[in-house]
């Protein structure tokens, strides 16, 4: 483009010519087509799980977390193929309130569980308070820091979507898979607290406790149940000025345990004080449950509970079938809706309206 600018009269001025715009997509690029991501069958995916392959693991899982018909089923026939193949494994649940060191803790236990000849680990999570903030549970996984990079390691975050029960249940089906994988050791850890405490220990042989000193939390956790749960409870943070903090709280909860009945295994819940950060204690703790272990086993009681759970989880599994296909019915969704105005208006009572949205339900099965 010609500028008068540069004519001679304009000499104390000159504009240079404009550069060319340059293409917004790099000439040297060159594209390539992804090829198709090809579906694998069960009978594939029940080959990669047998072989310890963690991808083929990690696409069965997320089958199972997913929330299409389609994935429900192939998870399902999956589950079932690899059945036979699992429950070769220590499964432990570990609880705790938020602060009190779970994900440091998890990852000392699984080093030091990894010193151990042929040892697999698998940590699974079960954070039904993800439904509503996300949760912070890939936050917990990078505190894993050592763990996280193990080649015999496998951490999975629970879905965020679903109700708990829903996401125990999922939990519950990846727990058979990594077993069949070859999976020795799984840690269940409970992210929230409440009513999450309940559905790990439906699903683990061991369920260990982890407090803090001097917290103030004590009499509140006998009031929650949790440690009538327990089989020990461990008290973390046990180094420098906080020792004998954390003695005298491991004091206090061995009474507070005395003050409930002996469970139903027969084994005497123990509490033991450890640091998460710098190790000290941990093969104690992993003493301890090697002797429970070997305790339940031999009186009979570590396969009379994997037998209550298994009938706890069919039952369970029913229960969530019901009311999903009661909710999806399209029928139900438009009478529940008219039956919220009623009530609204004070035209029927909820009792009666439960009634007839029910009686419509079974009518039409």
């Amino acid at each position: 483009m010609k500028h008068i600018e540069n004519d001679d009269k304009y000499k104390a001025l000159s504009v240079n010519k404009g550069v060319e715009s340059l293409p917004s997509v790099n000439p040297y690029f060159k594209s390539r087509i992804r090829a198709k991501k090809r579906n694998l069958s069960v009978s594939e995916f029940v080959e990669g799980i047998l072989k310890g392959d963690i991808t083929i693991l990690g696409q069965a899982v997320t089958l199972i977390e997913s929330t299409l018909p389609d994935h429900y089923v192939l998870a399902q026939e999956i589950v079932e193929k690899v059945l036979p193949y699992s429950g070769n494994s220590m499964r432990i649940g570990i609880t705790g309130v938020p602060g009190a060191g779970k994900s440091t803790s998890i990852d000392s236990f699984g080093m030091h569980l990894l010193k151990e000849s042929n040892s697999k680990l698998a940590v699974l999570a079960i954070d039904p308070s993800s439904e509503r903030s996300k949760g912070s549970i890939l936050g917990d996984k990078t505190r894993m820091e050592r763990l996280s990079i193990q080649p015999n390691v496998f951490i999975r975050p629970s879905p965020s979507a679903g109700s708990l029960g829903g996401v125990a249940r999922k939990t519950r089906e990846t727990i058979v898979l990594c077993e069949a994988a070859g999976f020795n050791k799984i840690f269940v850890e409970t992210v929230g607290v409440g009513q999450s405490e309940t559905a790990v220990h439906s699903m683990v042989d061991f369920f260990l406790l982890i407090q803090l000193a001097g917290t103030g939390d004590e009499l509140q956790g006998i009031k929650r149940g949790i440690m009538e749960m327990a089989d020990a409870i461990v008290i973390n943070k046990a180094d420098g000025n906080n020792i004998d903090k954390a003695n005298y709280a491991a004091s206090q909860f061995r009474n507070a345990l005395r003050l409930f009945p002996k469970p139903e295994s027969g084994w005497d819940p123990e509490v033991l004080t450890y640091s998460g950060y710098y190790g000290f204690g941990v093969e104690e703790i992993f003493n301890l449950i090697k002797r429970y272990e070997e305790f339940v086993k031999g009186n009979g009681y570590f396969d009379f509970k994997r037998a209550n759970q298994a009938k706890y989880w069919m039952y369970q599994s029913i229960e969530d079938q019901l009311k999903e296909n009661f909710y999806n019915n399209p029928e139900i969704q438009s009478l529940l809706s008219i039956k919220e105005k009623e009530i609204l208006s004070q035209e029927t009572s909820s009792f009666t309206a439960a009634k007839q949205v029910l009686d419509t339900y079974f009518k039409k099965q």
